[in-house]
C-alpha cells in the first residue's frame, strides 16, 4: 500500500509527537525539547529526546531515531501502512487508498471485520447465559477470573445450529460475509447455511491490532476435534498467525522477551499468572512466518514444550525448522516442563516461581541440534562416530548466514572433540597405559602433544586458514569465562564489562548470564550451583585442559592479581572486535541511512571503541589471546 507525500506530511501535523511519544515515556520539558528513558533499551540516566518543532526523535544511548510513524511502528510492531492508519484514526483522516480496487479491497475487509466483531460479541454474551452455564463452570474449574475472560473475550457458541446465524442476521450482516469468514458453513446439497461453531468454548483470535479475524472452539464434551479453528480466510492465514498477541505486546516490549506455549488455555493461564508475554501458534508446528513474526518482538524467543515424547518432538520440529532462517543475534530458546506437566497444570499447582525458575535458564539452541543426532543411536563404534559428524555438519550446513553457520561448525567440532575424546584416549583420560601402568608421555598436561598443543604463541608467528580465526575467538571466550569460575572474587569488577559484551557463542551468553545471576559463592561452590542450572557440560568443557593451555588466564594456579591483568587485556581484545564489526557494518550502511540516527550511533560505538583501546584502530585475527 502507498501514501501521497502531501498526507504523510499532513498526518505528521495533525499528530503531536510528543503526545505521542508520552504515552510511552514520561517526557521532561528542556528548553525545546523533551528527555526521557528510552523505551528501547534499559538505561538509567535519559538519552532519548524528542524534538517537536523537527517532528523526530533520538536516543543518544542507542541510536534509535525516527519520526512518529516510527516510533509507533518500533513500540506497536506494526508494519508501515498498519502505523499510518493508526495514527490517521486518532487523527480523524481518512486513508486515501491508492486505486478503486484498493479502497474496494479495504472496504469489504471492513465488512468482514465487523461480522466477526459482532459473532465475538454474541459468544461473549452467550457465555453469561442459561445456554452456557457448563462452559462457564469449566472456566471457572480452570480457574480462570472474570478480568481475563473480558481480556481474552472468551465466549460460547451455543449447541444449535442456527443462533449465530439469527444474531447476525438481526445485525445486517450479510449470509454471504458469514460464510466467507467461516462463522457459518453452506450444506453440500444447498440448503440453509449453519453456525459453524456449536456447543464449544470460544477463543477470539485477533491481530496484532486487537482486531478479531478467526476464532477458535473447544469441544466440553468427547466431540471429535476437541479445538476446532476457522478455515482461512481474506482475513485469517493460520500460519501467520500467533494467539494471545495483541495481549502480550506490552508485556514483551517491556520485559524485551516473548514465550511461545502449544495450546490457547496455556497462553491465558500464564498470562493470568503474570507472565503476560506469552503467546502460541494455532495447533500446528511453529511456521517461518511465525518465527519472523516473533523476531520482530524480541531477538530470542523463548519457546517452551511439554515434556512428554510429543513436546520433545514438536521441540526438535522447531529446532530443524529454524535453522535456514538463523542471522547474527536472532535464534530461539527452549524450555522444558517436567513430565506430566503443561504450562497450565504448573502455574497451578506448583505457583508462579516454579515456571519462573524455568524461564531464568532456557536452553539455547545449538544444545538442541546437538541433542537430536545425539539421540539417534549409540556412539560405540568408529562408524558411528563418523557418522553423527556427518549428520551434525549436514544440519548445521543448513543455516543460510555463513557467519553464524562457521561458528556452529567450531561449536560442534569443539563438542565432538571433548565427546570423542575419553574414547581416543588423549589427554589424560586414562583409556590407554604404558608400562607399569603408567599413561603414556603423550598423556596428561605435562606430556600433552605438541601437536595438541597448538598455543596461541605458536599460531601469532604462522598465518591462520580458514576458520581458525574463529577458534582463537572462542577459545577466548571461553578462557574469560572459566576464569571467573575459577575467581568468583572477580565477578564482581567484571561485571559490567561481562554485561556489555555480547558472546558469538549463544551459550556462552546463557553462561555469563548465569554467573552474573549466582549468588556470592567460592569456586566449587560456583561450580555446583551452575551445574544445577544445566550448565554441565559446558561447565566441562570451560573447565578443560585445551581452554587453559589455549587460554592461561583460565588456569586454575593462576595468581589473583595476574589473572585480573589478563582477564582485563582479553575482554578489552574481544569486545573491540565486537564494536569494530558494529562499526564496519554500520560504516556500510552510511550510503543508505545517512541520518542524525546513524551517525551518533557511529560516533557512540567509536567512542567505545577508544575507551577499551586507545591506540589500537583495527582487529588483527592473527595476534594470539594467550598473554601468559
Amino acid at each position: 500500500m502507498s501514501f501521497t507525500p502531501g498526507f504523510l506530511d499532513e498526518l505528521r501535523a495533525r499528530v503531536g509527537l510528543a503526545e505521542t511519544v508520552g504515552r510511552r515515556v514520561r517526557l521532561q520539558r528542556r528548553g525545546r525539547e523533551y528527555a526521557g528513558l528510552c523505551p528501547f533499551h534499559n538505561e538509567k540516566s535519559p538519552s532519548f529526546t524528542v524534538i517537536e518543532d523537527k517532528g523526530f526523535f533520538h536516543c543518544f544511548g542507542c541510536g534509535a531515531h525516527g519520526d512518529v510513524i516510527g516510533f509507533v511502528m518500533r513500540t506497536d510492531n506494526l508494519s508501515f501502512p498498519e502505523a499510518v492508519e493508526r495514527l490517521a484514526e486518532q487523527a480523524g483522516l481518512e486513508v486515501p487508498r491508492a486505486s478503486p480496487a484498493e479502497r474496494q479491497r479495504h472496504e469489504r475487509e471492513q465488512t468482514l471485520h465487523s461480522a466477526l466483531e459482532v459473532a465475538c460479541a454474541w459468544f461473549e454474551d452467550q457465555l453469561h447465559r442459561p445456554a452456557g452455564r457448563e462452559a462457564a463452570a469449566y472456566l471457572k474449574r480452570r480457574g480462570i477470573a472474570d478480568d481475563t475472560l473480558a481480556r481474552f473475550r472468551l465466549g460460547y457458541a451455543p449447541d444449535g445450529r442456527g443462533g449465530l446465524r439469527q444474531a447476525l442476521a438481526a445485525k445486517g450482516v450479510p449470509e454471504s460475509h458469514a460464510v466467507e469468514v467461516g462463522l457459518l458453513r453452506r450444506p453440500d446439497d444447498g440448503g440453509e447455511p449453519y453456525d459453524y461453531f456449536r456447543g464449544r468454548v470460544m477463543f477470539p483470535i485477533s491481530d496484532r491490532r486487537g482486531r478479531v479475524i478467526a476464532f477458535g472452539g473447544r469441544v466440553l464434551g468427547d466431540a471429535q476435534p476437541k479445538y476446532l479453528n476457522s478455515p482461512e480466510s481474506p482475513l485469517f492465514h493460520k500460519g501467520s498467525v500467533l494467539y494471545g498477541l495483541a495481549q502480550a505486546l506490552k508485556a514483551a516490549r517491556d520485559k524485551r522477551e516473548i514465550v511461545v506455549v502449544e495450546g490457547y488455555m496455556d497462553a491465558i493461564a500464564l498470562s493470568e499468572a503474570g507472565f503476560g508475554q506469552t503467546v502460541a501458534p494455532l495447533g500446528t508446528a511453529l511456521t517461518e512466518a511465525q518465527i519472523e513474526l516473533l523476531w520482530r518482538i524480541a531477538p530470542e524467543p523463548i519457546l517452551c514444550f511439554d515434556g512428554d515424547n510429543a513436546g520433545q518432538r514438536a521441540m526438535w520440529r522447531a529446532a530443524d525448522r529454524v535453522l535456514p532462517l538463523l542471522k547474527p543475534g536472532h535464534s530461539l530458546r527452549f524450555v522444558v516442563l517436567p513430565g506430566g506437566e503443561d504450562p497450565d497444570t504448573l502455574v497451578r499447582t506448583r505457583g508462579r516461581a516454579a515456571f519462573e525458575a524455568l524461564l531464568a535458564r532456557p536452553r539455547p539452541l545449538v544444545d538442541i541440534v546437538w541433542e537430536i543426532e545425539n539421540a539417534a543411536g549409540p556412539l560405540d563404534t568408529p562408524e558411528r562416530r563418523a557418522d553423527l559428524r556427518r549428520r551434525l555438519m549436514e544440519r548445521v550446513r543448513r543455516i543460510a548466514e555463513r557467519s553464524v553457520q562457521q561458528l556452529y561448525e567450531v561449536e560442534m567440532k569443539v563438542r565432538l572433540d571433548h565427546l570423542f575424546r575419553p574414547a581416543q584416549g588423549l589427554r589424560g583420560q586414562g583409556r590407554i597405559q604404558g608400562k607399569g601402568g603408567r599413561s603414556p608421555p603423550w598423556q596428561g598436561q605435562r606430556g600433552l602433544r605438541q601437536a595438541d598443543r597448538g598455543t596461541f604463541r605458536d599460531r601469532a608467528a604462522t598465518p591462520l586458514g580458514p576458520g581458525h580465526a574463529e577458534t582463537l575467538l572462542l577459545r577466548a571466550e571461553q578462557g574469560l569465562l572459566a576464569a571467573l569460575v575459577r575467581a568468583p572474587e572477580l565477578l564482581g569488577e567484571m561485571a559490567e564489562q561481562l554485561a556489555r559484551h555480547t558472546f558469538d557463542a549463544p551459550a556462552h551468553n546463557s553462561f555469563g548470564a548465569a554467573l552474573l545471576a549466582a549468588p556470592p559463592l567460592d569456586s566449587q561452590a560456583l561450580q555446583d550451583h551452575l551445574k544445577t542450572q544445566g550448565f554441565a557440560e559446558l561447565l566441562g568443557r570451560l573447565l578443560s585442559l585445551a581452554v587453559y593451555e589455549a587460554a592461561p588466564v583460565a588456569h586454575p594456579k593462576k595468581s589473583l592479581n595476574d589473572r585480573r591483568a589478563e582477564w582485563l587485556a582479553i575482554w578489552s581484545r574481544v569486545h573491540r572486535r565486537e564494536i569494530s564489526k558494529e562499526i564496519e557494518a554500520d560504516k556500510s550502511a552510511l550510503s543508505d541511512d545517512l541520518s542524525v540516527g546513524r551517525l551518533a550511533q557511529l560516533r557512540a560505538k567509536a567512542q567505545d571503541l577508544q575507551s577499551i583501546d586507545p591506540e589500537a584502530d583495527i582487529w588483527d585475527d592473527d595476534r594470539p589471546f594467550r598473554t601468559g
